[in-house]
């Protein structure tokens, strides 16, 4: 399979999209929500997946924290490892991840990184065409989720300005967009999407990424991170402070991703963690008042297309009951001042 490396340096117009390749990846993932009074249920097949790959045959896994709840985003074969209890809440659909890749054609186009780089080629039509997203964005690539029902969908929107191939068995087949999208009912155009409120807490933000022949070395701190940090009294003390909990984790097909604030990458060696060539420090905005469901389609277009107008990268992380933009911090304050704007109406 391959990923963007460190630069994540792609194309957002579509113009550009030509020259790049769509693929759907094999996993067939679930999204959930662990509510954190039940998460002693739930170290130990967390600990498997994250430390004992050998002991798994899970290839995605991703692990968001926020202050009241964990997003796990995980395969079949890692949905297994979870425990069916009431404190897990899980997504109805089966979701497909989506990819994209430089097909290794040269550009001069505008280069940006993250989810600001597919704004105008891919979510933007999706959410044109009543196509919902969830978004995960790494050290390595983005991931775009998609329902598996609405693969003809995707395909059909995206199969004239992407070649678009599936993963099976670890090799890349083309697929025939005229055969997949036979007799497929275009569906009607999305309505205006609601706009929603952001919020920025006061946290910088660090995304990095780390050798996994490493993590037994890290792993007491990162357990720690993940699963014993953050009491109820010092998460409380955060939000009154302006402060977030966020921390997210992922591996995927043998990459790790790691997201966390500036305070708490300090708990790690530095030696280990790469990161990128400038050390971007990253601030949040946080999109929904209240939790935003599943069926809604646009949100992720309405915070990337600004983003992209005004060429400004972007992190973007999908948790079961709100969307995350991470921006570069010196953009923050325009960017805040930007979507106030969207969402007030003005131009």
């Amino acid at each position: 399979m391959r990923f963007a490396r460190a630069d994540r340096t792609f194309y957002s117009t579509p113009e550009c999209a030509r020259e790049m390749d769509l693929h759907i990846l094999e996993h067939r993932l679930r999204v959930t929500s662990l509510r954190k009074a039940g998460l002693e249920r739930y170290t130990h097949g967390l600990i498997k997946l994250v430390f004992l790959r050998d002991k798994s045959r899970c290839k995605f896994f991703s692990l968001t924290e926020m202050p009241d709840d964990y997003t796990l985003v995980l395969d079949e074969e890692g949905f297994k490892e979870l425990p069916q209890t009431d404190y897990l809440q899980v997504a109805e659909a089966t979701w497909l991840a989506l990819n994209v890749v430089s097909n290794g054609h040269s550009s001069t186009c505008s280069q940006t990184i993250g989810v600001t780089k597919i704004a105008k080629s891919v979510i933007a039509p999706l959410a044109q065409h009543n196509v919902s997203v969830f978004m995960l964005s790494t050290y390595q690539t983005d991931f775009i989720l998609v329902r598996e029902s609405d693969l003809p969908a995707v395909i059909h929107t995206l199969s004239e300005e992407f070649s678009i191939y599936k993963e099976v068995n670890g090799e890349s087949v083309p697929v025939d967009s005229n055969n997949v999208t036979n007799g497929f009912i275009k569906p009607k155009t999305a309505a205006s999407p609601t706009v929603h409120p952001v919020l920025s807490p006061k946290n910088q933000f660090c995304v990095m990424s780390l050798d996994p022949d490493t993590l037994p070395t890290i792993a007491t701190i990162l357990m720690d991170v993940m699963f014993y940090s953050a009491s109820l009294k010092a998460r409380s003390a955060d939000q009154d402070l302006g402060y977030i909990r966020f921390f997210s984790f992922s591996l995927i097909d043998g990459y790790i991703s790691i997201v966390v604030d500036t305070q708490t990458q300090k708990r790690f060696p530095s030696n280990l963690l790469l990161t990128s060539a400038s050390s971007e420090l990253w601030r949040m905005v946080r999109i929904g008042g209240q939790p935003l469901g599943f069926d809604e389609c646009g949100i992720v277009a309405q915070i990337s297309e600004p983003l992209a107008n005004a060429d400004i990268s972007a992190y973007y992380i999908s948790t079961f009951n709100f969307d995350h933009a991470l921006v570069p911090e010196e953009d923050i304050d325009s960017v805040i001042t930007m979507l106030q704007k969207r969402q007030n109406g003005e131009r």
